[in-house]
This record gives structure tokens, C-alpha cells and sequence, in this order.
């Protein structure tokens, strides 16, 4: 069993989550079971995956896991950019919070390629 905490980009994934968080929490009340929800789910999906994969005897294993993590900040990816049209986020957040994701996505995209070569 891996020490998910020793992962820098489960913690920067960590952090995303908690920043998400504290955002949706100024979008509109018609959005909370909406793109509210959505996004953090998304956000929180990330960590969460990584955290379940690291559990895993395997590294095949691990590495699915890691695939629905680098799924779940895709779509984040576009929720941010909605939010951002919307109007919910300024643009300076959405460029903090999109280069963010830029940098958990290279970790988690490096992580999967590592896990895939065995």
C-alpha cells in the first residue's frame, strides 16, 4: 500500500479542492445543485481517486485510478471556464485556479505514464 500523502499532487490536489470550495461558495443559490455541486465534486474526485488507487496491490491497479483522476480534472477544466463565462469567478481567480489544474494535470499525467511503463 503507497503513503498518498507523500504524492505532491494528491496535496496540490488537495488544495485545488479546498480553493474550489471557497469560491462556489459565492456563486448564486440557483447554482448549488448545479455547477456549485458539480465542480466541487470534480475537485474532489481527483484526491479522492488517487487516494482509492493508492490502496491497490498494484500498479495497474493504481494507474486506473489515476486515469479517472486526470477525467475528473478535465472536467473541472471546462466547469472553471463555465464559471469564469458566467461570471462567477473573476478572471484573475480563473487564471490562478487554471494554472492549478495545468500543474496537477502534467503531475497526474506523469504519474499515469510512469505507472503505465511499470
Amino acid at each position: 500500500m503507497r503513503d498518498i500523502k507523500k504524492y505532491k499532487v494528491f496535496t496540490m490536489a488537495h488544495k485545488l479542492t479546498l480553493e474550489i470550495y471557497r469560491v462556489s461558495t459565492k456563486f448564486p443559490k440557483e447554482e448549488t445543485f448545479g455547477l456549485t455541486s458539480q465542480m466541487r465534486r470534480s475537485a474532489y474526485s481527483i484526491p479522492m481517486n488517487l487516494a482509492e488507487g493508492a490502496t491497490r496491490s498494484s500498479a495497474k491497479e493504481f494507474c486506473q485510478f489515476v486515469n479517472i483522476a486526470l477525467g475528473s480534472c478535465e472536467e473541472l477544466r471546462y466547469q472553471l471556464l463555465l464559471a469564469k463565462d458566467l461570471g462567477y469567478l473573476s478572471n484573475k481567480k480563473y487564471v490562478y485556479l487554471e494554472s492549478s489544474y495545468e500543474e496537477i494535470k502534467k503531475m497526474l499525467s506523469a504519474l499515469y505514464k510512469k505507472l503505465k511503463q511499470g
